[in-house]
């Protein structure tokens, strides 16, 4: 609709001006008072209006934006007592794409290990600063050499070469420790067990297919299953954070367009910033302010809005504040804090408000014309017209037939990186070493043993190191393929 979107009602209307919806929200709230309808709600507004929206799914209960509504008895008492009618509400889904790190329960999602880089690895990774190093070093010797890391098997290979060569390499890049090296396999190899190595990979996600439209002109909702993924609350944040990085650093400069080019919504925000150094917030802080000029709305759903840093919460001009509760100390000063983002209401106690607020009930602020805050109003939120809740497992398979990416990125692909390259150089090091060993010396003795190679010695110990059961069938696959052999399954 052209005056907005449509938040809730209270003495008057609260609604979002969609040319001011990049300038980022935030919905709070203590759990149980209705953020995550809000949430549903506002992905189904900018939907309607031809913004593409992303969401997670952290609970499992917003798959349903993709099924009609009219099933909930007090979604119809909240239809009547607000009179939606009048705004042209109804039942319908919306257009979606289900996503999954894991590839159950939506498309896989991949990236690279080289788009992720390497100071959001490490925050993956939990790396203190001295491993971090060292992960930045294999990074650029890789660039050097051009070896692509694209999985965790690149990177693994990627760390034995520089700890092989770390004498070689301590001159350009500094001292490079077995200890870190160890350390750093010991974290992936926990982040394999928990699953997080189906993150990286080909094909990567291309951006591109999260900004689409359907033949009637609604914004697709990329719905990321995070059910499963919450509980590895790291996985979470860090990935989420990439994709928010990525449409930084891809998409152009728009302006102020008269709608987002996309609306991200961030579900569990306190994970991003609970334990991240300074430097990760800052940069945070850096591509919310920023990303507005591309297009991109960043809302922030989180449980208390001291969750946010403040430099971040400042930039968020759009918010919905479901009810706190104040029974501690520490519970009163939060609810005073959440009261002090509004602007006044000189006819509401906002302090108050927010401890006796019910459930689907919120107060509101969004920005005018201008691009001032309004004055806080109490509202009841008006509902979705899609489904509340959870879809079946055929509906949901329905639904990823259907998408648009359908077949895209379902199966991986695993070309020649890092690993396959440098597993085929030890090879290839380890049969010249058998032929110089089987060479008499001019002086009567065996192969040269000395003055070898530094690249031949590099291979041969990388083979040494990366010799596992898994590795060496895959070396004597590539390698038979290259002479004419078979592949090894």
């Amino acid at each position: 609709m052209t005056d907005g979107i449509l938040i809730g009602k209270g003495e008057g209307e609260v609604r979002i001006l969609p040319g001011l919806a990049n300038r980022h929200g935030l919905v709070a709230g203590a759990t149980g008072t209705g953020k995550t309808v809000t949430l549903q709600r506002l992905a189904e507004q900018f939907s309607r209006i031809g913004v593409p929206v992303f969401l997670a799914d952290v609970k499992g209960d917003l798959a349903g934006i993709g099924q009609p509504g009219g099933d909930n008895d007090k979604v119809a008492e909240r239809v009547v007592e607000l009179d939606l009618a009048a705004d042209g509400f109804r039942y319908a889904p919306c257009p979606v794409t289900f996503w999954d790190l894991y590839g159950e329960q939506g498309h896989p999602v991949r990236t690279t290990i080289s788009e992720m880089g390497p100071l959001l690895l490490a925050r993956l990774l939990e790396l203190n600063d001295v491993q971090e190093g060292v992960l930045s070093i294999c990074f650029r010797v890789a660039d050097e050499h051009g070896l692509l890391l694209l999985d965790l098997k690149d990177l693994r290979a990627m760390l034995n070469y520089v700890a092989e060569n770390a004498a070689s390499l301590r001159t350009t890049f500094g001292n490079v420790s077995a200890a870190s090296v160890g350390a750093i396999q010991r974290r992936l190899l926990k982040l394999e067990d928990q699953g997080g190595d189906r993150l990286f990979g080909e094909p990567a996600l291309d951006l591109m297919d999260l900004i689409q439209t359907d033949e009637n002109g609604h914004g697709l909702v990329n719905v990321l299953a995070a059910d499963r993924l919450i509980r590895n609350r790291q996985l979470y944040a860090t990935f989420l954070l990439w994709l928010l990085s990525e449409l930084f650093e891809q998409l152009p400069e728009v302006g102020d367009p008269d709608k987002p080019k996309l609306v991200f919504f961030f579900d569990e925000a306190h994970l991003l910033f609970d334990g991240a150094p300074k430097v990760l917030i800052d940069k945070v802080e850096q591509v919310v302010r920023l990303i507005r000029s591309k297009g991109v709305g960043v809302y922030f759903v989180t449980q208390n809005p001291m969750d946010v840093p403040d430099d971040v919460l400042g930039q968020l001009g759009n918010r919905v504040q479901h009810a706190l509760r104040a029974f501690t100390p520490k519970d009163q000063k939060a609810v005073r804090a959440a009261a002090q983002t509004f602007r006044a209401n000189p006819d509401l106690d906002t302090e108050a408000a927010i401890t006796a607020l019910g459930v689907g009930e919120a107060l509101a602020s969004t920005l005018d014309e201008d691009g001032i805050p309004t004055v806080v109003e109490r509202i009841k939120v008006a509902p979705p017209g899609s489904r509340l809740g959870p879809i079946t497992p055929a509906q949901r398979r329905t639904l990823m037939a259907g998408s648009l990416v359908a077949g895209v990125y379902d199966e991986p692909v695993d070309r020649i990186s890092a690993y396959e390259t440098l597993m085929l150089m030890a090879e290839q090091a380890a049969m010249r070493a058998e032929t110089q060993a089987a060479t008499p010396s001019p002086r009567g003795g065996g192969g040269r043993r000395s003055g070898q190679d530094p690249l031949d010695a590099f291979a041969a110990s990388a083979m040494r190191s990366l010799g596992t059961q898994i590795g060496r069938q895959l070396a004597r696959g590539l390698l038979g393929s290259l002479f004419g052999g078979s592949r090894r399954r």
